[in-house]
């Protein structure tokens, strides 16, 4: 999921210049699960929008803000608070945002930072476990990903300041190649450890990235 937190006050008060009559929308997904743009949030920044002097002239919640089609559809079925707004507030991340913008000719402002795409430790706790390379090696590494999960992104091995299986940028976190060699050693194979990896190919990362699933 995408993981993302609400701007900060000042910096939507910079935004908001200027702008009295807003139409809110947040996200049913992933701003939902990190309580930054569900229906709660939304409400709230409907009360501070409301103490600054400023109209919210509706709102809505959509399923999946990402959704570009959803999006247009339920921003039509609002039409008329849509038209009222001088804005759109967009509690999503950036893609929720983008979905959004390109449904309506209005001036969409974006509500929300986008952060990392997450794992769920538990509620309120997120891990960023993929860096959406392109090139996965996960079936080489033991399902643990060191482009992510190493401080440095090596490839290859830890790097001389590993110490007693602690990770030089952060002592508090496991070295992510000895949770590698270590998984690797209890399934009895040498995975990634038996060739030199390459340095990675971020060519195919292709910006905007693209992918329609073949029939």
């Amino acid at each position: 999921m995408i993981i993302s937190e609400q701007k900060s006050k000042e910096e939507l008060l910079l935004a908001l210049d200027g702008c009295k009559r807003l139409f809110l929308v947040g996200c049913a997904a992933c701003a939902t699960a990190c309580k930054s743009g569900g229906e709660e949030e939304v409400f709230r920044m409907q009360e501070w929008l409301t103490s600054l002097g400023c109209e919210v002239t509706g709102s809505l919640i959509i399923e999946e803000a990402c959704h570009i089609m959803r999006a247009g559809r339920d921003l039509r079925q609002h039409r008329p608070a849509v038209e009222e707004a001088d804005v759109l507030l967009v509690l999503a991340c950036g893609a929720g945002i983008q979905s959004v913008s390109s449904s309506t000719d209005k001036r969409v402002i974006g509500g929300l930072n986008s952060l990392f795409l997450g794992n769920i430790r538990r509620f309120g706790q997120y891990e960023e476990k993929c860096s959406l390379c392109g090139d996965c090696i996960l079936n080489e590494t033991a399902g643990i990903c060191p482009v992510t999960n190493c401080a440095k992104g090596l490839l290859n091995g830890p790097c001389g300041g590993m110490e007693e299986g602690r990770c030089e940028a952060d002592r508090d976190k496991e070295c992510a190649w000895n949770e590698i060699y270590q998984r690797l050693k209890k399934q009895g194979r040498p995975g990634v450890f038996a060739r030199t990896v390459p340095p990675k190919n971020w060519g195919k990362v292709l910006k905007p990235g693209r992918h329609r699933i073949k029939p």
